[in-house]
């Protein structure tokens, strides 16, 4: 009896732990997975403005190109950039060295660039290399340039390999700033030498805008293939008056109108590429009889920058020498430039009125905060245009 009691007792605990094991199993608890932070998106680091490496007193060099001889470095041109921090310089005169020469003419020039002159911002060297009666370089290695009037008889793309071949022996001087091509509409070839700053010279290319406009645009682009920034002459136009603003008083057009083709053949000119506009100092009757075009705000500001929408640097017709600009204090020329809109100041005639010019532009600026804007404005489009076109 005992046995049985034994044998059903072990069969009771075996038919338990059967159960048990026929029992839903608990879950087996897993790792929890570590929440994800997504890799934060950088900041980018804004780009330098150029400007911003300047002090005001470098600013207002960048405004300013003073002449030197060609054949050597002069005095007052070093000065203007050691002691006033000028940007740029012209090569003035008519020279017979070669290349190389005048490369180390522009080298004492360029090497005095510096943080303390001008913050290591490239200095424009430039000439006028224009052909005909306008051509400083001529020495061994240059070009004998031809006038404008017979460079107009070159197809378009044979002036543009010319021109690319001037501009390349430009390059090798040193030279990185044509102040050419013209771009004024002569009246016609019958009155052609009543018009004593372009047209009795044989500077312009032709009489009407798809000439002027299709040559002077051949050779513009042929600087530019050379590494030479070109810069259309005279805005808004000299090919009518009957003086020359360079030994004359008080020369005005009467012919030049709002929307007519001397104007608008800038148009498709500043459009095709980098360059700069020359602006003139005679006055326009028909545009502003106020003033000169360098410093009057209709022209620069509403017909040059506005109708024509050119955005690049504009600069004066020379501003030290010419008769047309002498009635006017140094001071006063450089101050009514700037604040007409005009962006750099050409002394190409004599550097000696360069320090009462600068002292003055940098003086206003100092005193007025609208005028400073425009200085550091004007300053910029340099630094830009100088970046853009190495």
């Amino acid at each position: 009896m005992r046995r049985r009691v034994l044998t059903l007792a072990a069969a009771v605990v075996a038919g338990a732990l059967a159960l048990a094991g026929c029992a839903a199993s608990a879950p087996t608890p897993t790792a929890s997975t570590p929440a994800v932070n997504p890799t934060p998106t950088p900041t980018p680091t804004p780009t330098p403005d150029p400007i911003d490496a300047l002090s005001l007193e470098q600013q207002v060099g960048q405004l300013f190109m003073v002449g030197t001889t060609a054949d050597g470095a002069d005095a007052a041109a070093m000065a203007a950039v050691t002691d006033r921090h000028v940007g740029n310089i012209f090569l003035r005169g008519r020279s017979q060295a070669t290349p190389a020469a005048v490369a180390a003419v522009v080298q004492q020039f360029t090497s005095l660039v510096g943080p303390a002159t001008m913050a290591g911002t490239r200095m424009w060297v430039a000439t006028d290399q224009e052909g005909g009666e306008v051509q400083v370089l001529q020495g061994p290695g240059f070009s004998q340039i031809p006038y404008g009037i017979r460079q107009a008889d070159l197809p378009d793309d044979q002036l543009r390999a010319a021109a690319g071949t001037w501009g390349s022996e430009l390059a090798a001087a040193g030279v990185d700033m044509n102040l050419a091509p013209v771009a004024d509409i002569v009246t016609s070839a019958d009155v052609r030498f009543d018009n004593p700053p372009i047209g009795a010279f044989g500077r312009q290319y032709g009489y009407d805008a798809a000439t002027v406009g299709a040559k002077a645009g051949a050779f513009a682009a042929g600087m530019r293939d050379a590494g030479v920034m070109p810069t259309f002459k005279h805005f808004p136009g000299l090919g009518h008056v009957t003086a020359n603003t360079d030994t004359t008083a008080n020369v005005v057009d009467t012919t030049v109108v709002r929307g007519g083709p001397d104007i608008t053949v800038y148009t498709g000119l500043t459009s095709a590429g980098p360059s700069v506009v020359m602006v003139s100092s005679a006055t326009y009757q028909n545009l502003d009889p106020a003033a000169p075009a360098m410093f009057s705000p209709v022209v620069v500001g509403d017909i040059l920058r506005g109708d024509v929408g050119f955005d690049g640097v504009v600069m004066t017709d020379d501003i030290s020498g010419a008769v047309a600009v002498r009635a006017v204090p140094p001071a006063d020329r450089a101050v009514r430039a700037i604040d007409a809109g005009v962006d750099l100041l050409l002394l190409s005639a004599d550097a000696s009125p360069l320090p009462a010019m600068y002292d003055a532009v940098l003086a206003r600026a100092q005193q007025d905060a609208g005028f400073a804007q425009k200085v550091e404005a004007a300053a910029a489009r340099i630094l830009a245009a100088k970046s853009a076109h190495p």
